[in-house]
């Protein structure tokens, strides 16, 4: 990528959109302190990540399959035939870009835009400079620079439930998809009570930490949740309906992480990025959680019809058509 207008970013925006280290500038965090906090603990994130090798393939390769279970493709191939029909898409919150540059990869005949307000889009730009396919966009994925109708898939997975109005962001996709697009989205789920409880109030209290203070602490909870596995204890939990809880026999470690504190610990995954992971739920500020039913609700009052839904204990996912005008 160099520092002129690409070929494969032609005829996507509504304005001319300065490209800096390969990364079209758009817009930076707005006024809101939420936006601005949020923003910042992604950019911390992204930046500070840094597993070894073995540890980011295997992260890498995890998400991968974990996006193809969670939207419903078989494999590889079948996500590549789909995304071949599909001339321009958005990886819309792309982080650093590995998911897009997956899509660019699987279908390099189509146009790939990797968008985030993070600084994540510039190790993204640097990271991915060898696949032709993809542009880079640093901007609000609620307010985009792209021109009614650009897209022919939409994949904000992961991030809707980040941006400050959910609802609008959706109905801002729905601008930028043509005719039949289709949006495959993700938010969070509601959690049991005290978890639900737990996780509103340090949101609040999270804006007072440094960034130093809530890395130690998800430095803390990754420590927490790999003691707690490593124990290896079975429980049996009765229903408690009236707190959100489930019944059942389930590990200690995954008893507390669901219902009290969110704990994240993977060894397959690795210290580093399991410590990430803690980092990315309690660092914003902003991180909306739906039933189903509101998820539904939220995309068909923007404009969708769901093709495609799923649902377990961390989230709800969906593939959503476009309806027509």
């Amino acid at each position: 990528m160099s520092d002129t207008m690409t070929d494969a970013s032609q005829g996507l925006f509504e304005r001319d959109i300065p490209l800096v280290d390969g990364v079209h500038v758009a817009s930076g965090a707005g006024a809101s302190i939420n936006e601005v906090h949020t923003t910042d603990a992604f950019s911390e994130k992204w930046i500070a990540l840094d597993p070894t090798p073995e540890e980011g393939e295997a992260w890498q390769r995890f998400q991968f399959d974990w996006y193809l279970r969670s939207y419903g493709y078989e494999s590889d191939e079948e996500l590549a035939d789909f995304l071949k029909s599909r001339r321009t898409i958005l990886d819309a919150g792309c982080g650093p870009g590995y998911k897009a540059a997956w899509f660019a990869r699987l279908a390099p005949e189509s146009t790939v835009v990797a968008m985030d307000l993070s600084d994540s889009t510039f190790v993204a730009a640097k990271r991915y400079a060898d696949v032709p396919n993809l542009v880079v966009v640093k901007g609000d994925i609620a307010n985009t620079p792209f021109r009614d109708g650009t897209f022919d898939l939409v994949s904000c997975d992961q991030v809707l439930h980040h941006t400050e109005n959910p609802p609008e962001t959706a109905k801002e996709f729905a601008r930028i998809l043509g005719d039949g697009g289709q949006l495959n989205t993700y938010v969070y789920a509601k959690k049991a009570l005290p978890r639900e409880l737990l996780d509103e109030h340090f949101r609040e209290y999270s804006k007072q930490l440094t960034s130093q203070e809530t890395w130690d602490l998800s430095d803390q909870l990754t420590r927490l949740g790999r003691t707690l596995s490593e124990l290896g204890i079975e429980i049996d939990v009765p229903d408690m309906p009236a707190l959100g809880i489930k019944g059942g026999k389930m590990d200690l470690q995954r008893f507390i992480y669901w219902n009290f504190v969110k704990c994240y610990w993977n060894p397959e995954h690795g210290f580093e990025t399991s410590r990430s992971v803690n980092f990315d739920w309690y660092a914003p500020s902003t991180a909306f959680r739906y039933s189903m039913a509101e998820f539904e609700k939220m995309l068909a009052d923007a404009g969708f019809e769901s093709e495609f839904l799923r649902s377990e204990e961390a989230c709800h996912t969906g593939r959503f058509r476009k309806c027509a005008a």
